[in-house]
């Protein structure tokens, strides 16, 4: 899957390029025609003032800024994008983004973020990619989404969550990507994913996850790209794939799977699945499981790494050299 902060729009070919001596305002207020600007430097500690009132897109990235005022940003009606990567932010007042109604890319990545006020999201509706990746979150708050119902893509990897509240992402019913990789989750359960009708790439990828419900994606149909990989997974509920009538990848692969029923049900068009780096058992449900991706064109990724390591005398054979008499018995 592509790293969702990647999806944020930055343009490097501004018409005025920042640049810092001191703590000099950046851009000049003799340039009032500007209406996109980077202003990044290390050594910049205060975040930059003069910004004309037509600006659109702002970049300050890179920088050894920590505290924003709550007046940084207002007379700026018309700013749509907001890049403020690698910062050393530790907190942001509760009004900050009020007064930017036309704001639809806001960049907040890898920061030092703990937590964030319950409404500072809440005029910024206009809002279709949110990166708080690469933070410290401990926690979501559901008040955080609510107003974003024109949100389409959602990072939050690379933080230090353990569960994401019931019903958190019901308002947006727009999202497309939802990234919660790198993180501690433990566990799935149905009302995470509610409210996300429209939902086509999930990222789950190296977490702590033990345990999935049964009707964790039932309210995610659309669902594309689902990525499981480098969890902790021992066993997944029967059917817990069967609403994702239109999945294309399913990454299940470094987990703790012995055994796995086939995931896809028959109207899912050549999927691709990666089983690798799991312990499994070469049993008759292996060569069940084996058999099914053959007869449905399912596209079985590093086949090299699909190991057994039972029974005793299949022990490190590549699963998909195995030929039906040399399975197991269940």
């Amino acid at each position: 899957m592509m790293d969702l902060s990647a999806t944020f729009i930055i343009c490097f070919v501004m018409s005025l390029q920042c640049t810092f001596l001191g703590a000099l305002p950046c851009p000049p207020v003799s340039s009032p025609n500007t209406t996109e600007f980077i202003c990044s430097s290390p050594s910049l500690s205060d975040f930059p003032t003069g910004f004309p009132k037509q600006t659109q897109i702002i970049s300050v990235e890179y920088t050894n800024i920590s505290i924003i005022s709550v007046d940084a940003l207002r007379a700026l009606p018309h700013l749509q994008e907001l890049h403020l990567a690698n910062n050393k932010l530790k907190t942001l007042p509760n009004s900050l983004f009020r007064d930017l109604p036309e704001l639809t890319a806001l960049d907040l990545t890898g920061n030092l973020l703990k937590d964030l006020p319950p409404g500072i999201f809440r005029n910024n509706s206009a809002l279709k990619q949110l990166s708080l990746k690469g933070n410290q979150l401990t926690l979501l708050r559901p008040s955080w989404f609510q107003a974003l119902r024109r949100l389409k893509i959602l990072d939050l990897s690379n933080n230090k969550l353990k569960e994401v509240p019931d019903l958190c992402f019901d308002k947006l019913e727009q999202l497309t990507d939802l990234d919660l990789s790198h993180n501690f989750l433990h566990t799935l359960s149905a009302p995470m994913f509610q409210g996300l009708p429209r939902l086509t790439g999930l990222n789950l990828e190296v977490n702590r996850l033990q345990s999935i419900a049964d009707e964790t994606f039932h309210d995610i149909p659309e669902l594309k790209f689902l990525f499981l990989q480098n969890n902790s997974l021992d066993k997944l509920p029967a059917k817990v794939f069967e609403p994702l009538k239109f999945l294309e990848m399913l990454d299940i692969s470094h987990n703790r799977l012995s055994s796995l029923d086939p995931p896809f049900s028959g109207q899912v068009a050549e999927p691709g699945l990666d089983l690798s780096g799991n312990p499994w058992v070469c049993d008759c449900r292996m060569h069940a499981l084996v058999n099914w991706a053959e007869n449905n064109s399912v596209s079985l990724y590093s086949k090299k790494e699909m190991i057994c390591s039972s029974p005793r005398d299949l022990e490190g054979r590549v699963v998909t050299s195995l030929n039906e008499f040399e399975f197991g018995s269940c």
